[in-house]
């Protein structure tokens, strides 16, 4: 958790975010790993999804924080964001969206891989999206490409 809180600032930590998450309100499929590694990533345990690549800021504040979402469940990639920024903003968060693309989610054999691109919000920065889930997913092997499939 040490690491987590040094490379994204703490916006909220023990705060309402925190707390929601402690009482389970986290995204199937995102291992326990710890309440803010939680809040971070939110993805489906298996297959391959949309996502997208989300900066939260507080009003007026200088700190950043960026998340990573995705679901099978969305059609377009604008329908994580639809869902993710009103719950940020009841969180107290202003939101932004970096771009997106996909992830291949193995559970099984403990592998991601993300790729592709957003055709709405361009290419998130999948570098960017790697080390965010490696922070969640210690023992997985996580790649990515600028492939579209």
């Amino acid at each position: 958790m040490a690491a987590a809180r040094r490379n994204a600032p703490d916006l909220g930590a023990g705060g309402e975010g925190e707390r929601q998450l402690r009482k389970g309100r986290m995204g199937k499929g995102t291992p326990k790993a710890s309440t803010g590694n939680a809040f971070t990533v939110q993805i489906d345990p298996d297959g391959t999804f949309k996502y997208i690549l989300v900066r939260l800021q507080r009003p007026g504040g200088e700190e950043q924080r960026d998340i990573v979402r995705g679901t099978k469940a969305a059609e377009f990639h604008n329908h994580i964001f639809e869902k993710v920024n009103p719950e940020m903003e009841k969180l107290g968060y202003e939101c932004k969206c970096l771009g997106g693309g996909k992830i291949d989610h193995n559970s099984k054999d403990k592998k991601i891989r993300v790729f592709g691109l957003s055709t709405g919000y361009g290419k998130a920065d999948h570098s960017v999206t790697v080390e965010i889930l490696k922070k969640v997913y210690t023992d997985y092997e996580i790649t990515w490409s600028d492939d579209k499939k």
